[in-house]
């Protein structure tokens, strides 16, 4: 099926996307006489479909910059509408948002309805400020600083270049020497950028920390949770989570961390040692390429519903993916909603391991999530917060695992698979603290330094088992494992939503195998909905709650303990 674009109803056809052809329809739309309630809905409908045409533009522009980040006309395609279209365009978002807060009729709509929406605009209302916009200019092309850097590093194993992605294959051989010295290369290759990286990330604390103070706050972190729109949760409650997790979910881990050392014979594990199987055989390989994967995961996703799986297929259908890993590639995984076809885009760094497939089934998640809420009547209603958007990626690695026959033919290879993806779960609880609680520190105390960051570091990440790993006489590379999460340069704060959706998805999929039908409705009922529900519904909804008390975090890593240990 080749997906078209809803014919446009009030912008162009073809928008040319220049400063030019976009003010006029700003100008129409905040000059606008509003005389009844149904009129200011139409004026609602039309912004969106501004709104929605602008995301789109922007959305290809990152791909393709993301895709080929040596390729310099893409990088100042993207930079062009971050630096001459964007800022022109926030003074007059700000402006219609005004218009639309002001307008007489606004008690007229439906409250239900609009609440959600309204409730962001008021926010939003409040942060803006006209000396952010060339800083958020400024932040948006030096963020893209990251991608070019890390796109561009790659090391040479056995006289054949990888990129960092692809040789992180050789962490997980049996042979300890081959896994020591691989991971020793990469991290070498690392520490070439270390000092630029830093570089590049004091200019952005100091960006960031200008953004709050503009705004009337104390730091970056206060202002980031009003600007995320955490209306569920503050701080404190943050800070609450991470002692959870250090204490019901790091002795588990530490547990399993002496397993493995005890089946691998080894007297202490090292950095090299976490990801080599304990099985003795060799890493699980659940494909041979990309298309492979592709393949795999429209049969996975068709094996849960097929609905889901036509979903993938017309994605494919219509060259929705770039999934295998090359060099200038930028680094990671995503999918990117396309607003206006109302399909998703897949990118990821395949280097064919069980982590790729997971990955698959991840950005699979929310790939579905961005078909269901496709014909939701405005593109705002699209925009779930990260909580939400990451329970449906994460829910469909649990869910999709009862399939994954499909990869693995040999059963003892699908026991394996299961295990370490269980294991992983666990694992992601504390490394999301760790760069949680690592964002808290760095933006509460703005003026630090590079070294003092990295002590900082060093110490939030040996609270919560540093990997469980020893790490004497790698010291440097221990205190530079922060580098590698892009969260922290590109999207800040941008992270515990992971730990909340993984509590989440372990909930669902418990539902899931008690009633896998119910459970699976509920789970898509609660995509639908976009953002037009207040989170705590949009988790009823999926039939489970939104907390991460210390108490529910115990109860699910129990619960997810019980399930590793069913698998031997």
């Amino acid at each position: 099926m080749i997906i078209t674009k809803k014919p446009r109803k009030y912008i162009p056809q073809e928008l040319n996307i220049t400063w030019e052809s976009l003010a006029p329809l700003f100008a129409e739309l905040l000059h606008r006489e509003i005389n009844n309630v149904d009129e200011l809905e139409q004026w609602l409908k039309d912004r969106s479909e501004l709104e929605a045409a602008l995301e789109e533009d922007f959305a290809w522009r990152y791909i393709k910059m993301s895709c080929d980040t040596a390729n310099e006309d893409l990088v100042k395609d993207f930079q062009f509408f971050a630096t001459d279209i964007e800022p022109k365009i926030s003074p007059l978002s700000n402006e219609l948002n005004k218009k639309f807060a002001e307008s007489v009729f606004i008690d007229d709509l439906d409250k239900e309805k609009y609440f959600v929406y309204s409730r962001a605009l008021k926010k939003a209302l409040e942060l803006y400020r006209d000396e952010n916009i060339e800083l958020f200019t400024e932040l948006q092309v030096k963020q893209q600083k990251y991608q070019s850097t890390t796109g561009a590093m790659s090391v040479e194993i056995n006289g054949k270049e990888y990129t960092l992605e692809q040789a992180s294959i050789f962490v997980k051989d049996l042979n300890r020497e081959v896994r020591e010295s691989a991971w020793k290369t990469i991290q070498q290759r690392r520490l070439i950028d270390k000092d630029d990286l830093n570089m590049l990330f004091d200019e952005l604390i100091q960006l960031r920390n200008k953004v709050a103070l503009n705004a009337g706050f104390e730091n970056y972190r206060d202002y980031m949770f009003q600007a995320l729109g955490r209306f569920d949760y503050a701080p404190k409650d943050c800070y609450d989570f991470a002692e959870a997790i250090e204490k019901e979910i790091v002795p588990i881990l530490r547990e399993q961390a002496e397993k493995r050392r005890l089946a691998l014979g080894l007297e202490e594990l090292k950095p090299w040692d976490t990801e080599v199987s304990i099985s003795g055989k060799p890493a699980l390989k659940p494909f041979n390429n990309g298309a492979e994967l592709i393949d795999k995961s429209i049969e996975c996703f068709n094996a849960i519903d097929e609905k889901l799986g036509a979903k993938l297929a017309t994605m494919k259908a219509n060259n929705l993916f770039d999934v295998e890993s090359r060099k200038g590639k930028a680094p990671g995984g995503y999918n990117y909603p396309l607003a206006e076809t109302g399909a998703p885009f897949i990118f990821m760094n395949s280097a064919n391991s069980l982590r790729d497939l997971t990955t698959m089934v991840h950005e699979g998640g929310h790939a579905i999530h961005t078909f269901l809420t496709a014909d939701l009547e405005l593109n705002d209603f699209k925009h779930c917060p990260s909580e939400v958007a990451e329970l449906a990626s994460m829910s469909m690695e649990l869910i999709s695992m009862d399939n994954w026959d499909v990869y693995f033919k040999d059963p003892e290879e699908l026991k394996r698979a299961k295990k370490e993806q269980l294991a992983d779960v666990l694992k992601t609880l504390p490394w999301v603290a760790v760069i949680d609680q690592f964002q808290h520190w760095i933006y509460t105390n703005p003026n630090h330094n590079a070294a003092d960051r990295e002590e900082a570091f060093k110490q939030i990440y040996t609270r919560f088992g540093a990997g469980f790993v020893n790490w004497d006489g790698l010291e440097q590379e221990f205190g530079n494992v922060w580098q590698k999460q892009l969260h922290l340069f590109e999207v800040p704060f941008y992270y515990i939503e992971y730990a909340i959706a993984q509590l989440g998805a372990i909930a669902v999929w418990k539902n899931y195998k008690e009633n896998p039908q119910k459970a699976l409705d509920q789970y898509l009922a609660a995509l639908a909905l976009g953002y037009t529900k207040p989170m705590n519904e949009i988790y009823e909804t999926a039939g489970i709650k939104f907390d991460f008390s210390a108490a529910y975090v115990k109860e699910l890593a129990s619960f997810v303990k019980e399930e590793l240990e069913k698998l031997g």
